[in-house]
């Protein structure tokens, strides 16, 4: 068990602490102290996969859990905001859908012996879904914050479409084979 992939054994056990403050409505400033562990997860997302790549500790354990972790985190935050009535249902379903999609994908990609990276839209649309369960989970009630995380919402959303839809354009003869249009 090398440094990414304890880091990433973390995160995971992060996850229950998170919905714990997140949830549980007596604990004082429990959504505040949820919002520092999600944001510290999601630095440790960054750190781990940093310091995999910089010192060649890639390992199959990495490959599978870190992604893994990821997912968990973002769908379960996404649940939260489901059941205190931040997002609609809808918005949850599109997003949490399309990581199924991709992590399918992935695995049959990974059946042919391919890994397929994270594109730029995929980083990008991450970085905002971050900043949207930050926001959406410490839940600052002022106009200017409801305005920011109306937008950081929607923009997550077309994020999630638009990277989609470019994993699919960019890896469709991998995932459909070459005599597919």
């Amino acid at each position: 068990m090398n440094l990414p992939n304890k880091i990433t054994t973390v995160r995971v056990f992060m996850i229950p602490v998170y919905l714990i403050f997140m949830l549980v409505e007596q604990i004082p400033y429990g959504r505040y102290i949820a919002g520092a562990i999600f944001t510290i997860a999601a630095i440790t997302d960054a750190l781990d996969g940093y310091i995999a790549r910089k010192n060649n500790l890639i390992t199959n354990f990495g490959k599978f859990v870190d992604p893994l972790a990821d997912k968990l985190l973002v769908c379960s935050a996404l649940i939260c905001f489901v059941e205190f009535h931040q997002i609609p249902s809808w918005i949850a379903i599109i997003i949490i859908a399309r990581e199924f999609i991709v992590s399918g994908f992935r695995l049959i990609a990974s059946d042919k012996g391919v890994v397929l990276a994270a594109g730029w839209w995929g980083k990008v649309k991450t970085t905002v879904q971050i900043v949207m369960s930050v926001m959406l989970t410490v839940d600052l009630d002022f106009t200017f914050i409801n305005i920011l995380e109306l937008i950081s919402i929607y923009l997550a959303l077309a994020l999630t479409v638009i990277s989609m839809m470019d994993y699919l354009i960019r890896n469709k003869e991998l995932i459909f084979g070459r005599n597919q249009n």
